[in-house]
């Protein structure tokens, strides 16, 4: 027979144990996110129901801001109300359980002991048929809440992208121009891109880098993983391929009615089996953050702070229109990475440390830009809040963006179930290992923050510095912080013979 019925309890039992592997199977939504299989690899999010349910109202509010559609929310506050009512009934049934198990002990004969067991039995039935209510209504609420989006940071403009907020500017944009080439044109004059070729290998929006392209890519590389390591940031050399529930855990599942944008990896071995579903990643953010997943970390030793190197795949390659052309929207590219896991009260510090990190690579080599605080419907599923950078690109005689920072509070490590252990544990009960019951310890146990911005994404940053640093002759200026990369550390990329 069920024991310890209490709603405490419950929620316990719901949280481990064979409810958990149940959970585990459970897609996002099969109307709102792109089918994928049972996934039992899936970590367990860890959501605040009760928060979301009792906040259903503003929480509402929050989701139209940022373009989401508020039927979530609502079907949340429905399904945890019933649960609670289904609890409080699993709970009567026990204590009427417990007087029947007291009856049985009592029993003066045979017969009355008999009686008695059967109205046992039939009270453990009840138990488990509203238990088994209970764990489907679980499912379905976590279903729904997966698709709530963090909150928003109160500074935030309201709005469509049109609305962003301009923070600062560094640079004058070039005035000239009307005489000046676009990326393209510059990078086929000087031998630098094939994407003819690429188009017959792979397909559209996928390109060869060629001769000085590509130490330039090295050279942002190398010059972006310097320059964050200067600043306390650890290296890491990401996986590409990682577990698609890790990448919709990080927010990069898609909203209603939207396609999926990630690339599946797929082979004969793992269709029709068990085997965790697998994607290319979109950015090293994923597998970042999925190096603390499911840790628990002392407070001590954070922040944590990670300057990831990665490829990003990215299956949307935009609308084709001419400000789009060549390297700035394409399926795959280089992408520098920082990441980093903080308490909640470090990071709104630590998402400035990012971008005066961004901004000095930026300004050091050369390029005219702006800080954008982005509005609600730009900040997509996990960040609480986001800065664009964007250069301005000569060649097309407009902004572009080439970077951004967000503060995803606590959205990803919920999902990913990362923790910190609160120094308070140390003063009041002793070191992290120390063995006390998790209901002692729980209490000074907190999600951390995440925050990630992009330092260099290769190709959008070699578009600026081709448009903006060209010479009338067709040239490109290197900018000294790159040189020592550079074969020969030149000052100038020239023409050179085309080879194959």
């Amino acid at each position: 027979m069920l024991r310890h019925c209490t709603s405490q309890h419950i929620h316990r039992y719901l949280r481990t144990g064979s409810i958990l592997k149940t959970w585990s199977k459970v897609s996002y939504s099969t109307t709102a996110i792109h089918s994928q299989q049972n996934d039992i690899h899936r970590i367990p999010p860890q959501l605040d129901y009760a928060y979301l349910a009792t906040h259903a109202q503003s929480v509402e509010q929050n989701m139209q801001k940022r373009k989401y559609e508020g039927d979530s929310i609502r079907q949340v506050a429905t399904l945890y109300h019933q649960q609670q009512e289904l609890e409080q009934q699993i709970k009567q049934h026990c204590e009427e359980r417990d007087k029947v198990n007291l009856c049985i002990r009592q029993a003066k004969d045979k017969d009355e002991r008999a009686h008695y067991i059967s109205q046992g039995k039939l009270w453990k039935d009840r138990i488990k048929q509203v238990t088994d209510q209970v764990e489907q209504i679980q499912m379905e609420m976590e279903t729904h809440a997966l698709l709530v989006p963090n909150d928003t940071h109160p500074a935030v403009p309201v709005g469509d992208e049109s609305q962003a907020t301009v923070v600062r500017v560094v640079g004058t944009p070039r005035s000239d121009s009307t005489t000046l080439k676009d990326h393209l044109t510059l990078a086929e004059d000087l031998d630098m891109v094939d994407f003819e070729q690429a188009a017959l290998v792979t397909g559209s929006k996928w390109y060869y880098l060629k001769n000085d392209a590509v130490w330039l890519e090295l050279a942002l590389i190398q010059y972006a993983m310097e320059q964050a390591s200067l600043r306390g940031f650890s290296p890491v050399i990401a996986p590409d391929v990682v577990r698609t529930s890790i990448a919709y855990s990080c927010g990069f599942q898609p909203r209603k009615s939207e396609a999926s944008q990630i690339y599946n990896v797929t082979t004969p071995s793992t269709i029709n089996t068990s085997a965790p579903r697998l994607c290319l990643a979109g950015t090293a953010e994923i597998p970042l953050a999925g190096m603390f997943a499911q840790q628990l970390i002392k407070e001590e030793d954070l922040p944590r702070k990670m300057v990831g190197l990665g490829h990003a795949f990215r299956a949307e390659a935009g609308h084709g229109s001419a400000n789009e052309r060549g390297l700035y929207r394409v399926h795959q590219f280089s992408k520098v990475e920082l990441f980093t896991v903080t308490t909640p009260e470090q990071s709104p510090a630590m998402m400035e440390e990012l971008r005066s990190l961004q901004e000095h690579m930026f300004t050091e080599l050369g390029l005219c830009f702006r800080v954008l605080d982005m509005p609600t419907e730009e900040l997509g599923a996990s960040a609480y809040r986001k800065y664009d950078m964007e250069a301005w690109m000569p060649g097309k005689n407009d902004w572009g963006e080439i970077s951004s920072t967000s503060n995803c509070t606590d959205y990803q490590t919920r999902r990913l179930d990362i923790r910190y252990l609160s120094n308070d544990f140390k003063e009041n009960v002793g070191s992290k290992d120390v063995r006390v019951p998790w209901h002692i310890k729980e209490k000074w146990v907190h999600f951390c923050h995440t925050l990630n911005g992009t330092a260099m994404a290769v190709p959008r940053v070699i578009i600026a510095l081709l448009e903006t640093h060209q010479q009338p002759d067709g040239s490109i200026w290197v900018p000294p912080v790159l040189r020592k990369w550079m074969p020969g550390q030149v000052s100038m990329l020239t023409s050179k013979k085309k080879k194959n």
